[in-house]
């Protein structure tokens, strides 16, 4: 249940009534007995998860997040190491054949 704001128009009391959303609104001041209070608009409350269970995955334990980035780290690509790769990498210009481009004439589908 929410915690609503009242102020009162003709005694400018405030105070905060705990009370449900389907309960009316209170419309006598408690202070000086006037049916002039006004429900005031507040900006809210930031939600709270207490207890355990909430957020888990935030909060783990330093145990599993060492098992965790090491299961990151076995998951990654390994890096080629052969011969060829090596040459690519030296700086070699020479094109693989597989990515030369076709000398056939392209077919037009007008």
């Amino acid at each position: 249940m929410p915690t609503y704001d009242y102020r009162c128009n003709a005694c400018d009391h405030e105070f905060e009534l705990f009370q449900s959303m389907s309960a009316p609104v209170k419309k006598k001041c408690p202070s000086c007995g006037k049916l002039a209070l006004e429900r005031l608009i507040g900006t809210g409350a930031a939600v709270l998860f207490k207890g355990s269970g909430f957020y888990e995955t935030d909060y783990r334990s330093k145990s599993y997040k060492d098992a965790a980035k090491k299961d990151s780290e076995a998951a990654k690509p390994k890096t080629d190491t052969s011969s060829d790769a090596k040459s690519v990498k030296a700086g070699s210009s020479k094109t693989p054949p597989s990515a030369k481009p076709s000398s056939a004439p392209s077919k037009s589908t007008d």
